[in-house]
């Protein structure tokens, strides 16, 4: 764990959770597993406040719990997952855009809360898009459970592992800690729910359902307080799922961009077709025949047979080998291979980095060393057409910022170095290291960048917030528009501005992220799937 991933759990930790839970969380994660006396004994923290925050934790998936052999609980932090808190904009965003509205608020409100059941999950959110509607028209319970159903047929949405049930027996008493289980048939089982009913919209008037409401609200909890047929049964996000929906779409776009958007639709098709039954950490997709490719094609693509096999056989024929020929029965078997198209993303992203950092002369000199494996520096200059003094420069400002590294091969025992041929090369693996702790530097920077300027504007965005809320209550009451005019003018011109460029720059701090996260992914991704290679 390097000290930048360190650093920008404790942000993530402290923006979405406060100081308490960003304090345990950090403790977690730089000293390991910590059972609870030592948590309260080092944060110097209440009892109460270590546990509350340690479910918050839990709750979240941030932190596990172990039930040690001696009888005592150890607690761990799961670094990777926080730093996943940096992605939830592009989980939603992709829930929104495969699902619509009602699948970007199902994945947000599952986000938001951790865990929760898919009763409680519908009502929320049919309750939140009936508020957004005009008025009249509300949102039906079932909607939002058919799309529900759809998220997890495809698997964006999954349970989360239950308690087991076992025969209580009086004389042996409770575990420290519960051991959680979940059957892998069952992660994607949707309980059969009778959800009848429609979104609410809330009462505009807060003190007129704490008064007079309240007698009549209790009596409505206490008739509907028999449980619900999911009761115990919680659902989360399954981040796999989206990552492996990333990932196929940079494939999609790396192959459009290669040959053309036909091209790119077959891969979609192919990858589309095993998205369920590949694992995400799988090499290769299913082998998929033509005659089934054809099949499963969109209907709008009119393409014949004869062309989608010329196709197959141009993309299995691409140096790249992002597709794969396996056999010849069903019209030609055919593979998406995964780890070959990972490691490709990787190495343009390497590539496009150096000639941003470096200049497009050592981005060729760069490229030929991806190409040729190993040269000598005269070799280098030969090819890359280079004067020498202009190469050896390059090379080594590379080799100093370690995006190249260089070999020794001896030719005798004593290394002398008349004797020892000297070959740059490339090292993939370690060069996507360096850029992602790289990665990791720049979005503590931004998150930091976008606390200041907030913070720096503080008295300002209170100010704004105030007239705000003051106009929103005096249109309610239907005040006049000179008045309306006065209130605005509260916050003079050159304010106005300040606000206006606070908006834009925290904007921009925003995009810069969701962009370093991209880079992030890509990079993350393929050593992964390096790792994993047996």
């Amino acid at each position: 764990m390097t000290q930048a991933e360190i650093k920008l759990c404790s942000l993530l930790l402290q923006e979405h959770f406060g100081e308490i839970v960003e304090k345990i969380g950090t403790y977690l994660i730089r000293t390991g597993t910590q059972p609870l006396r030592m948590i309260v004994n080092e944060t110097g923290l209440l009892l109460d406040q270590v546990k509350k925050a340690l479910c918050v934790l839990i709750q979240h998936n941030l932190v596990t719990y172990q039930l040690q052999k001696r009888g005592f609980v150890e607690y761990e932090a799961q670094c990777k997952r926080v730093l996943r808190i940096l992605r939830y904009p592009r989980y939603i965003y992709t829930a929104k855009t495969l699902y619509n509205d009602t699948g970007e608020l199902i994945v947000e409100e599952l986000l938001l809360n951790g865990k929760m059941t898919m009763s409680a999950v519908v009502r929320k959110v049919a309750d939140r898009l009936t508020e957004t509607m005009e008025d009249g028209k509300t949102m039906d319970y079932t909607d939002v459970s058919n799309t529900f159903v759809r998220l997890a047929d495809t698997h964006f949405v999954q349970r989360c592992p239950l308690i087991p049930e076992t025969p209580e027996t009086p004389d042996a008493p409770p575990p420290p800690a519960p051991m959680l289980v979940i059957n892998e048939k069952d992660m994607y089982v949707v309980p059969r729910l009778n959800l009848i009913g429609k979104g609410k919209r809330r009462r505009s008037c807060d003190e007129e359902e704490n008064g007079e409401h309240k007698a009549k609200k209790q009596k409505q909890d206490g008739e509907s307080s028999e449980p619900l047929p999911d009761d115990g049964i919680y659902w989360q996000v399954n981040i796999d799922r989206f990552h492996q929906h990333f990932r196929d779409q940079g494939i999609v776009s790396a192959v459009a961009n290669r040959m053309d958007q036909t091209s790119s639709e077959i891969v979609r098709t192919m990858l589309r077709m095993s998205e369920v039954t590949t694992s995400s950490s799988a090499p290769y997709t299913q082998p998929l025949s033509s005659n089934e490719i054809f099949r499963s094609l969109p209907a709008g693509y009119n393409i014949v047979k004869q062309v989608l096999d010329q196709y197959l056989t141009l993309l299995a024929d691409d140096p790249l080998e992002f597709v794969g020929k396996s056999g010849d029965s069903g019209g030609g078997m055919y593979t998406v291979n995964l780890h070959k198209a990972l490691a490709s993303l990787a190495t343009a992203t390497l590539e496009s980095i150096v000639e941003e950092r470096f200049g497009s002369r050592c981005a060729r000199i760069f490229r030929l060393l991806l190409r040729k494996k190993h040269l000598e520096q005269k070799q280098v200059e030969d090819f890359a057409m280079i004067p020498a003094k202009e190469a050896k420069d390059m090379l080594y400002k590379m080799l100093s910022e370690n995006v190249v590294s260089l070999q020794e091969i001896p030719k005798t025992p004593d290394h002398a170095p008349s004797r020892t041929f000297y070959l740059y090369t490339v090292n993939i693996l370690s060069s996507a290291r360096m850029l992602l702790h790289r990665c990791y530097k720049s979005v503590a920077n931004l998150i930091e960048r976008r606390q200041y300027e907030t913070k720096e504007n503080k008295r300002l965005l209170e100010k704004s917030q105030r007239v705000e809320a003051i106009l929103a209550s005096m249109q309610a009451t239907g005040a006049e528009d000179a008045q309306l005019q006065e209130i605005e003018e509260m916050i003079t011109v050159p304010e106005r501005q300040q606000l206006e460029n606070l908006k834009r720059n925290v904007n921009k701090i925003d995009a810069s992220e969701n962009q370093v996260d991209e880079t992030i992914f890509v990079l993350e991704s393929f050593i992964e799937s390096t790792m994993k290679k047996p």
